[in-house]
C-alpha cells in the first residue's frame, strides 16, 4: 500500500475537513495521522494529513483530482509519498557541530534526507564530507566576489535539485535577494543570547555577565538577519561554577540538536510559515524517528 503526506494551508473556512476527508474516503484512502490549526488571528487554515492509499489509486490520480477541491479552497497545497526523502544542501564554515551531527543522524536514518551536498567558504570539513561520500564544494566569499559566490551557489542548488539549505553554523549573511528567491527554503541555527550578546564570543559575553541559561533558536532565513519565523528553540541551565568552556561545549550541543529537530520537522512537512510566525505539527509519537527527534 503506497503512503502519502497531504499539506495544506488556506483561508479558514467552514467545510474544509468534511471535503478533504470525503474526497480521501472517495479515493479509497485511509487517514492514519492527522492535525490541524484554525488561526482565528490570522484566519488561516492548516493542516498535515498521513494517508494510505488501499484500493491501489496512485499519486497523479489523486493530485489531479484533488486540484478542484483546492481550487474551490484556495489552497496551497503539497502531495509527497512518505517515504520520500528531501534533498538538503548543507553550509559550514569553521564550527564543525552541527555538520557532524547532521550527516551522523542522515547516516543512522534518524533524519531522513539526502544530503546531495556541502558547501563551505572554508576547506576544514573537506575530507569528512568526502569521507561520507558527499560532493563537497568550495566557494569563498569576499566583499568583492559575494554577488558572483552567490550565483555560483545558486546554480548548484538547481543542478543539485536541492529543496532545503541548512546553515550548519554558516558565518556568511546572505544577500536579501537570494533570501527572497529561496523564501522558506533555508533553515539556519544560532545561539539565543541574541539580542544582548552580539559579535565575537558570545558564551565568553554570557559568561562575563553570569547568564543562567543557554539557548539555541532555529528560524527560516529571512532578508532581516535572525529574525526570521522560529521553527525551534531549547534552553539549558548552567550555573557560577562552570567555565567558559563549559557554556561553549553546551551551547554547540544544544545548536546541533535544536537545528536537526528543526530540519526534521520541516522535511516531514510538519512546519508551516503563519505571517512571521510557524505552526509546528508534533512528529507522530509511534514512529522511531519521532521518538529520537522529538
Amino acid at each position: 500500500m503506497s503512503k502519502f503526506c497531504l499539506t495544506i494551508t488556506c483561508p479558514s473556512r467552514r467545510g474544509i475537513v468534511a471535503a478533504v476527508s470525503g474526497f480521501l474516503a472517495e479515493k479509497g484512502c485511509t487517514i492514519t495521522d492527522s492535525a490541524q490549526f484554525d488561526d482565528t488571528n490570522t484566519d488561516r487554515f492548516f493542516t498535515r494529513i498521513s494517508l494510505i492509499s488501499e484500493t491501489g489509486v496512485g499519486r497523479e490520480e489523486i493530485e489531479s483530482d484533488f486540484r478542484k477541491i483546492a481550487d474551490d479552497f484556495g489552497m496551497e497545497w503539497d502531495f509527497r509519498g512518505e517515504e520520500e526523502k528531501m534533498k538538503v544542501l548543507i553550509m559550514v564554515s569553521r564550527y564543525g557541530h552541527c555538520l557532524n551531527d547532521l550527516l551522523y543522524r542522515s547516516r543512522i536514518g534518524t533524519l531522513p534526507i539526502e544530503i546531495v551536498a556541502v558547501v563551505s567558504n572554508h576547506l576544514d570539513y573537506q575530507k569528512l564530507v568526502v569521507n561520507n561520500d558527499i560532493p563537497f564544494h568550495h566557494i569563498n566569499v569576499t566583499k568583492d566576489n559575494k554577488i558572483q559566490a552567490e550565483a555560483q551557489l545558486l546554480n548548484l542548488v538547481e543542478e543539485s535539485g536541492a529543496e532545503l539549505v541548512v546553515l550548519a553554523r554558516y558565518m556568511q549573511i546572505l544577500s536579501d535577494t537570494l533570501c527572497q528567491k529561496m523564501s522558506g527554503r533555508i533553515i539556519n541555527i544560532h545561539h539565543s543570547f541574541l539580542p544582548s550578546f552580539k559579535g565575537a564570543n558570545p558564551y565568553k559575553q554570557a559568561f562575563e555577565k553570569g547568564v543562567k541559561l543557554i539557548g539555541a533558536t532555529s528560524h527560516y532565513v529571512t532578508a532581516d538577519l535572525d529574525e526570521g519565523p522560529i521553527i525551534e528553540q531549547e534552553t539549558i541551565r548552567v550555573t557560577h561554577a562552570q567555565s567558559i568552556e563549559d557554556y561553549v561545549s553546551m551551547g554547540r550541543e544544544v545548536e546541533s540538536s535544536v537545528l536537526a529537530r528543526a530540519v526534521h520537522a520541516h522535511v516531514r512537512r510538519r512546519v508551516f510559515q503563519n505571517g512571521a510566525k510557524t505552526v509546528v505539527f508534533p512528529a507522530s509519537p509511534g514512529s522511531y524517528s519521532a521518538q529520537r527527534m522529538g
